[in-house]
């Protein structure tokens, strides 16, 4: 009862901090506090299998060694390759098969259900099914590509071969997140009011033109806003790779998420790999901002 009696002698305001504080004080905990260790950390020499050793300010040395190391900006390149395919060919898939099953089909909800199966899976799942079907005696994958080419099943190597290594990831990652691109689009195209369509259909304009001018313009926000999703989570691409290459054949699939890897956990050099870190989330940060400004513009449009 005291208690009560006092929450009732509360404003609105101060109940809602009450509910709020805890949420606050987690987020503060789990959220803000590692990242502002992180910014502290990467300015030092300090070793986290060394804890007790003496650490060293170096300033912005981290920094630099970084921005400055052509092995860093290789594996950002080879970050950009798999950004760059995996969203094309995300976008281009996932949008035609919005766009079918948008045509609701007969048995359309069958199609739709065995299509989003891949995303509903575990990563470490698909990581190890897509290693034994790449295996080159015994895979699946290698056994078609024979029945279709006549080529032998051993003569390749999709994860042991420099030219093929990196499109055997990209193939994975496309095969399982092509349907959340999926659902985003098909949401943008069954948000399309019929009578826009009904309109045009009165005007006399094809099914070409009713694509190109009422269509692909009203779903490009739900475009952009995968590509936007989809664009993060691959500069962040690690669980893939680290179960099917980690990072091989030789460092042709090593992207910054593996070589960050390395460095901290390899090396044990834990204020060069959060200074590291702090550029990969500038990076992503800043370039999420710019993207987010274009996709707003468009949608004022």
């Amino acid at each position: 009862m005291p208690v009560a009696s006092q929450l009732r002698g509360l404003s609105d305001r101060s109940i809602a901090w009450i509910f709020i504080g805890p949420t606050m004080l987690l987020l503060l905990a789990i959220n803000i506090f590692p990242l502002i260790w992180t910014v502290k950390l990467s300015f030092t020499n300090y070793r986290a299998n060394r804890p007790n050793a003496a650490v060293t300010d170096l300033g912005i040395e981290n920094y630099v060694t970084i921005l400055t190391d052509p092995d860093i900006w290789a594996a950002m390149q080879t970050t950009a390759h798999f950004v760059f395919w995996t969203i094309a060919l995300q976008t281009l898939i996932g949008f035609t098969l919005a766009f079918l099953i948008d045509r609701k089909f007969r048995g359309h909800g069958f199609w739709t259900t065995l299509i989003l199966i891949p995303m509903m899976l575990s990563p470490a799942v698909v990581g190890n099914f897509w290693a034994f079907l790449y295996q080159p005696q015994t895979g699946l994958f290698n056994a078609v590509v024979a029945a279709l080419t006549g080529v032998s099943p051993s003569s390749f190597s999709m994860l042991g071969e420099v030219p093929l290594a990196p499109w055997a990831i990209i193939l994975v990652d496309t095969w399982m997140w092509t349907p959340y691109v999926m659902l985003i689009c098909l949401a943008g195209l069954r948000s399309i009011p019929d009578y826009i369509y009904e309109a045009a259909e009165v005007d006399r304009a094809s099914k070409w033109r009713q694509f190109w001018s009422i269509t692909l313009p009203m779903v490009l926000p739900f475009i952009m806003l995968a590509v936007l999703f989809r664009g993060i989570e691959n500069f962040k691409m690690f669980d893939m790779v680290n179960l099917l290459t980690s990072g091989g054949p030789g460092s042709t699939t090593e992207v910054a998420s593996i070589t960050l890897k390395r460095e901290a956990f390899e090396k044990w050099r834990t204020g060069y790999s959060s200074a590291f870190a702090i550029i990969l989330f500038v990076a992503v940060f800043g370039l999420a901002n710019i993207y987010v400004k274009a996709l707003n513009h468009i949608k004022n449009r």
